[in-house]
């Protein structure tokens, strides 16, 4: 076949081809006009679906035909060539679909046509490369198979990376100056909140170790200087009032250090006396008095002051929850008169021997008591 023969056969079929493609636009703007808004997009997605499906099968059969007429080794260049042009004719008519939907569409449905657009796109991008490869593979030896699995692949890459670039200058000429200094500054603000968020995450990690390193640093491995005292304070209370009269003892290092005393509910009231009143120790200040409620028992510190040692030493009992009774200190220290009357108010501890006990803040004829765990109060209105 002639040079003149391919020039004419060629001005043909693109002139067939413009005809059908003027054809289809028209019978879509028609199908438009008289359907209705909700039939319009389906049709004419139906109409363009058609269209392409039309020049495919058109672009296959015209690549056959050129295969068989000319010999093998101008087959692969015709193959090649027509591959091209299917390619470049497959963007320009998704690129025109797509301006040509954002001019009719509003701008809240333009967005969303051109992603429909863009991911159609590349869907058959990607499966017409598949096709061809496979194709491609099935008239190729073993060996040159994988170079053309190789070149395809690279191929895709390139083309899609070409693709994602452009597809951004777009966005960013067809935007506003407004819109574009907003998406800058929404990059901005998420980079910014990402490394404020990964620096947090760095500070707290540091300051959990340095915690950690600082527990494991302060771990109280000397003596605490109020040791002495306390194992003083021990050796005469066990010497006066017995041996089991403390059920416990320690340095609380959580309250500077102040040496810590449980007494037995039968003894409590001995070793306050003793703290008051011997010589060496005489524990002549009550500083505070108060009762908790740990659900499971009742409790009573007692913090006392020697001026005589300059120390401090902290007296505690614990009581049944369901019958807290103990003796009262007020005959030790007066300044033990409100705060048991207090305790007795809020958490309904009885106080033995106390010279006048009574509620001081709620009144007698209060219900219940509210500093207790399971306090509810008799009237809910209130």
């Amino acid at each position: 076949m002639s040079e003149k023969e391919d020039l004419a056969k060629q001005k043909a079929e693109a002139a067939a081809k413009a005809k059908a493609a003027a054809l289809a636009r028209k019978q879509a703007k028609e199908e438009a006009a008289e359907k209705p808004e909700g039939e319009t997009d389906m049709a004419k997605q139906k109409a363009e679906a058609a269209a392409k499906a039309k020049a495919a099968a058109l672009a296959r059969k015209r690549a056959k035909e050129e295969a068989a007429e000319k010999p093998e080794g101008e087959t692969d260049m015709a193959k090649q060539k027509a591959e091209a042009a299917a390619k470049a004719k497959a963007a320009a008519l998704a690129r025109k679909q797509a301006k040509e939907e954002a001019a009719e569409k509003p701008e809240g449905d333009m967005d969303i046509a051109k992603q429909k657009a863009e991911a159609a796109a590349k869907a058959k991008a990607a499966a017409l490369a598949r096709k061809q490869a496979k194709e491609e593979a099935a008239e190729k030896p073993e060996g040159e198979m994988d170079a053309a699995k190789q070149k395809a692949a690279a191929a895709a890459k390139a083309k899609a990376a070409a693709l994602a670039r452009k597809q951004a200058k777009e966005e960013a000429t067809e935007k506003p100056e407004g819109e574009m200094d907003a998406a800058k500054q929404k990059a901005a603000a998420k980079a910014k909140a990402a490394a404020a968020a990964k620096a947090k995450a760095a500070a707290a990690a540091k300051t959990r170790t340095a915690v950690k390193e600082s527990k494991e640093v302060n771990t109280p491995s000397e003596l605490s200087p109020n040791q002495s005292k306390l194992d003083q304070i021990v050796s005469a209370i066990e010497s006066h009032v017995g041996q089991g009269a403390l059920l416990e003892h320690y340095i609380n290092r959580l309250s500077k250090d102040v040496p810590t005393l449980v007494a037995n509910p039968d003894t409590y009231f001995s070793i306050a006396k003793f703290l008051r009143y011997d010589e060496q120790l005489n524990f002549s200040y009550l500083s505070e008095l108060h009762g908790t409620d740990f659900e499971s028992h009742m409790e009573i510190y007692v913090h006392l002051h020697s001026f005589k040692m300059n120390q401090s030493v902290a007296l505690k009992v614990k009581l049944d929850r369901d019958s807290p009774v103990i003796p009262s200190l007020v005959p030790l220290w007066s300044g033990a008169n409100w705060p048991e009357c207090e305790a007795y108010d809020l958490l309904g501890i009885y106080f033995n021997e106390h010279p006048d006990l009574k509620r001081i803040l709620l009144g007698e004829e209060w219900k219940g008591y509210p500093l207790r765990k399971d306090y509810q109060p008799y009237d809910v209105e209130v």
